[in-house]
């Protein structure tokens, strides 16, 4: 009797994949047999990666469309790009705001605009958002990125909805502050303007957290990787939290 056919690997698509929450996913994903693809704006950090990269801007609708078409076919979609700009709210620029909502909203309904389609002719599909714990609480002087991630929650639970009878499930991670390089850019941005020491910055980040540690990127890696396979696939419309009980408390 000859043996079964090998399935397929599954294959991922991971925006923001040079860095930080991304690349960790990409690196968990890979290590469990998912065939991963990463893509970024900065070709010379994705190729670091050693990892099958394409050149792509969530803000720019076009290049979203070229692709994930450049991609092939994807069953897994790991929305994580993203950005924090911090302002008080009501010295919030126009720009700063636009950029907040583009970067971490309209490229996750850009994403999952071309992606999930093709997901949903094959009956089979895991679409995942990055958000935030400033999806579920406010932070002072973070209104217009806690605005968009708020609104990625929204856009998450409505999808999901629509395409809970077709294979496809659609979910938010909601990490904490976690150990990436975009943590370590915003503690020396409080350095610079407050003198502070970075230890006293990094407390402040830590003050509501009941571990009192940065999250680490892998534990959110782990979550997706979870998320991603056929043992999750009554999970959809929601946010899992990592975030060392902080929004419990």
């Amino acid at each position: 009797m000859s043996p079964a056919p090998k399935a397929t690997p599954r294959r991922a698509l991971i925006t923001g994949g040079g860095s930080g929450i991304g690349l960790a996913i990409a690196k968990e994903l890979a290590a469990n047999g998912i065939n991963v693809t990463i893509a970024g704006r900065n070709a010379a950090r994705l190729e670091k990666t050693g990892l099958a990269f394409i050149e792509m801007d969530v803000t720019d609708e076009q290049s979203v469309i070229d692709g994930i078409k450049s991609a092939g076919a994807i069953d897994i979609f790991v929305a994580n790009a993203g950005a924090a700009a911090t302002a008080p709210a009501l010295k919030t620029s126009r720009a700063i705001w636009d950029e907040m909502i583009a970067v971490n909203l309209t490229s996750v309904y850009l994403c999952a605009r071309e992606a999930a389609p093709q997901m949903r002719s094959r009956g089979w599909g895991r679409f995942i958002a990055i958000a935030s714990t400033a999806s579920l609480k406010a932070y002072p002087y973070t209104g217009a990125y806690a605005a968009a991630k708020h609104g990625v929650l929204g856009w998450v639970k409505s999808l999901a909805l629509e395409l809970a009878k077709t294979g496809v499930t659609v979910n938010a991670i909601c990490p904490g502050f976690t150990d990436t390089p975009l943590v370590d850019e915003a503690l020396d941005n409080i350095v610079a303007k407050t003198k502070t020491s970075r230890e006293d910055a990094l407390a402040t980040f830590l003050k509501d957290n009941p571990l009192g540690r940065l999250i680490k990127p892998e534990e959110v890696a782990s979550a997706a990787l979870w998320l991603a396979g056929d043992n999750a696939a009554s999970v959809t419309g929601q946010s899992i939290v990592i975030d060392g009980g902080e929004t419990a408390s």
